[in-house]
């Protein structure tokens, strides 16, 4: 059986760089994603003189990275915050992934704690049936005004009609 001959390189072929369509088959992700990334700054390409994207092969780490980050809910500008503070043409290290999921990580223990506290409230709201405006701590948080009564209690009265006594 003959192997296929890979075409000769010509001036200005760079070696292992992907097209998008390879990008794409080899990070199992969705051409326009793969769009959607480079222009949220996330991945970069090259053109070629016939105006064809160009991948150097370093993008698959990034692109694992960020579907990996997406999957446990970091935000694309997170993201791509952290992928910025990495060298330009280097496919992140373990050491750059211990890094950032050490962070990331924290970030993640804070949202569900917060998460935990309001699966909490939404079971006491079920609860009462009320979803009171003025008791139900999901949809009135922070009410620091409620402990004064009913009614507007940022409005002074200033005794000039039209001026704050309603």
């Amino acid at each position: 059986m003959a192997r296929e001959q890979a075409a000769p390189l010509r001036p200005g072929d760079h070696l292992g760089e992907l097209s998008v369509g390879e990008v794409a088959a080899r990070s199992g992700v969705a051409v326009s994603a793969i769009h959607f990334y480079e222009r949220e700054g996330l991945i970069r390409s090259r053109r070629t003189p016939g105006n064809q994207r160009r991948y150097a092969r370093e993008v698959l780490r990034r692109i694992a990275v960020i579907r990996v980050a997406q999957r446990v809910g970091i935000p694309l500008a997170e993201v791509g915050t952290a992928l910025a503070r990495l060298p330009e043409g280097r496919a992140p290290t373990r050491e750059d992934w211990a890094a950032l999921s050490t962070a990331w990580r924290e970030a993640l223990d804070a949202r569900i704690r917060q998460l935990a506290g309001l699966r909490d409230s939404l079971t006491d709201c079920i609860g009462c049936g009320c979803l009171s405006i003025d008791r139900c701590v999901l949809r009135n948080p922070w009410d620091r005004m409620a402990a004064l009564g009913p009614g507007a209690h940022r409005l002074e009265p200033t005794g000039e009609a039209g001026q704050g006594d309603i």
